[in-house]
């Protein structure tokens, strides 16, 4: 039997994170440097230097590397939790209160405007409006996801298992993020699509706490996630008996320029 009936709406979704974000800073995977190389590529300009927004930053994944390539980077995020987490990661960086929908930044004043995994949590009637105004011309608003590689088998069996027990398909919800934002930016911004794939090695604890750090699990029963992720600890030492996971992802990137 599924638990599709304890999926909560992603108004409760969105808020979920906050109370797990140190397990969510420990845990998620960041991002490849050949994701950053792309994007100085498509914008035709080095980060170093750049005024950049990265919204709904989270605890910093993003916002670390964005800093790391001299970018001058100021967050923003609305999460009370997450936000505490950011500054204990990188109490150098700025960051603000605010979202998408209601950015706390003055118009025309960002080279580059970024969500990392977090595109899908604003309404594209007022954020896209939202990234025009804050975006000086020839800006670039970049989105991206990191998705699992269905087609590596490990990964198909493991996002089958997560869609029996959830009634939530992890993988259509990663991938239908980026095709959703496409949609919402059609006839607004002109955008281009790429994707990277990479990977990680990291111990299956580290994966299941990854696994458990998403939304759909943090809404879940706490003892029904427990159960799931002890079977899904069994599935995975059978495919890595030595304990060390290979996580691979496909970043998908959405650019656009502003015109």
């Amino acid at each position: 039997m599924t638990s599709s009936s304890r999926i909560a709406p992603s108004s409760v979704r969105a808020r979920s994170f906050d109370a797990a974000a140190a397990q969510y800073a420990a845990n998620r995977p960041s991002y490849p440097a050949a994701l950053l190389d792309m994007i100085e590529d498509l914008t035709g300009r080095p980060l170093a230097g750049a005024r950049v927004a990265d919204v709904g930053a989270g605890t910093g994944l993003a916002t670390a590397l964005l800093h790391a390539r001299g970018a001058e980077v100021v967050a923003v995020e609305p999460g009370d939790g997450m936000a505490a987490q950011f500054r204990r990661t990188l109490p150098d960086v700025p960051i603000v209160r605010g979202d998408g929908n209601h950015l706390p930044l003055a118009a025309g004043s960002l080279d580059l405007l970024t969500y990392a995994q977090s595109w899908h949590w604003t309404d594209p009637a007022r954020s896209v409006p939202e990234a025009l105004r804050v975006l000086r011309p020839g800006g670039a608003l970049a989105l991206w996801w990191n998705t699992d590689a269905g087609d590596v088998p490990w990964i198909a069996a493991q996002s089958d298992r997560i869609h029996e027990h959830l009634g939530v398909d992890p993988a259509a919800e990663k991938t239908g993020g980026t095709d959703r934002a496409a949609h919402g930016l059609a006839g607004r911004l002109a955008c281009v699509r790429r994707r990277v794939r990479w990977s990680r090695r990291v111990p299956v604890d580290t994966h299941l706490a990854n696994i458990g750090s998403h939304s759909a699990f943090l809404v879940q029963d706490e003892e029904a996630s427990r159960t799931f992720l002890a079977r899904e600890r069994e599935h995975l030492l059978r495919a890595f008996p030595d304990g060390t996971v290979e996580e691979t992802y496909d970043v998908e990137l959405l650019l656009a320029p502003r015109p």
